[in-house]
């Protein structure tokens, strides 16, 4: 399943897991690599029940069954490792050793081959072994104390920071570099991101901020979290709510004229709350008619609903419909190689069969006979 984007000629092995590991094999579907995902009779307790078509993280990829604990399942995704640009794995460190998938045979199948690992705590440390979430690892690097109001305990930002922005995001950066020097003769190479590691990095502006003095190790108090009266979120005559962030001092003159307000010899705190005061006497469509497009810096804070359909969402496409199902559309964008959906999330072993042939060849397909999960469960 050639693509059309930036990625057409790269193929993408990718062992089933949860989060961040999937997000980046959509993000390179997206941009056009073949993704293949393993997928294992196991059940995994989410807690929730995605249906597939919902399972937006899967979406643009081929599905494939396979008893990993089986030596012929094995072996298969040993062979498609061979033909294989990137494999992605998501497990805790020393699984795919212990089932004969890890870097070392890999890689002596395939010298080539990008191996990339997404991990909470990373491939070693006191915590490797250990279970964790999003929330722990952002917990660890400094970044949840940093989010949620004065005086109150620190807020969860969904699971943006850790899975995706400290982890998804920065497997596929490494995993991109690593392929450009494969190519350029270095060989393969294994790709360590770990949601620490990430979410650690997106933390470096305010770790050079606080050492400097101008960013304090408290919550609500700062230009960027809320402390001043020109960054944050305000409550509107409908109870809905307005951002501002008019970071610049003539944005601010200009958000404040267009508030009429008069911040002459107020502190921050008395400033924060005249123009909170404001806010609360028009609803959020008519604040949107004085502010938006102006240097105030401002936007509505919509919804899941609505966002799709605010004007400028429309006008660039950021949300599309693919079978029925509104989703944010491929990012970022190429002039002449642009991303796009391919296919909704794969139902179990959806194209399984075709990848075979396609990577294997049609010999190695016609082999498996009815062993392919589209004919009967998983390949073991």
């Amino acid at each position: 399943m050639k693509g059309s984007g930036p990625l057409a000629d790269v193929r993408v092995l990718e062992l089933a897991g949860i989060g961040p590991a999937p997000f980046c094999g959509m993000l390179l579907a997206d941009l056009g690599a073949d993704v293949l995902r393993i997928e294992r009779p196991e059940v995994t307790d989410l807690g929730i029940e995605i249906e597939r078509k919902y399972d937006l993280l899967n979406r643009g990829k081929r599905s494939l069954g396979v008893d990993l604990k089986k030596p012929k399942g094995v072996e298969l995704v040993l062979k498609l490792a061979a033909s294989a640009d990137v494999l992605i794995e998501g497990f805790r460190p020393g699984v795919t050793e212990r089932l004969g998938l890890g870097p070392d045979v890999c890689l002596e199948r395939n010298p080539n081959l990008v191996y990339g690992r997404m991990t909470g705590w990373g491939q070693h440390g006191p915590l490797a072994s250990a279970a964790g979430h999003d929330i722990n690892y952002i917990a660890l690097t400094g970044a949840l104390n940093a989010i949620g109001p004065k005086g109150k305990p620190p807020f969860p930002p969904l699971n943006l920071v850790g899975d995706f922005g400290g982890g998804a995001l920065y497997l596929a950066v490494g995993i991109l570099a690593a392929v450009v020097a494969a190519r350029a003769g270095s060989g393969g190479q294994v790709v360590d991101a770990a949601m620490v590691d990430g979410a650690s990095h997106l933390m470096t502006l305010f770790y050079g901020l606080h050492q400097m003095g101008s960013w304090k190790d408290e919550r609500g108090v700062n230009v960027l979290d809320g402390g001043a009266y020109y960054y944050g979120v305000y409550e509107t005559a409908d109870e809905k709510f307005v951002a501002v962030g008019a970071v610049e001092r003539r944005f601010q003159r200009e958000l404040l004229a267009r508030l009429e307000v008069d911040g002459t010899g107020l502190s921050e705190d008395r400033l924060q709350d005249a123009v909170a005061q404001k806010f609360q006497t028009k609803t959020r469509d008519e604040w949107r008619a004085i502010l938006e497009g102006t240097d105030v810096c401002f936007a509505p804070v919509l919804s899941l609903t609505e966002a799709p359909s605010h004007p400028h969402n429309r006008s660039r496409d950021i949300f599309v419909e693919v079978e029925g199902v509104t989703q944010p559309a491929p990012a970022p964008r190429f002039s002449r190689t642009p991303g796009k959906i391919r296919s909704s999330p794969p139902k179990m072993g959806a194209g399984g069969s075709q990848a075979i042939s396609e990577w294997l060849g049609n010999e190695a397909a016609e082999s498996l006979n009815d062993l392919t999960v589209q004919r009967i469960a998983f390949i073991q």
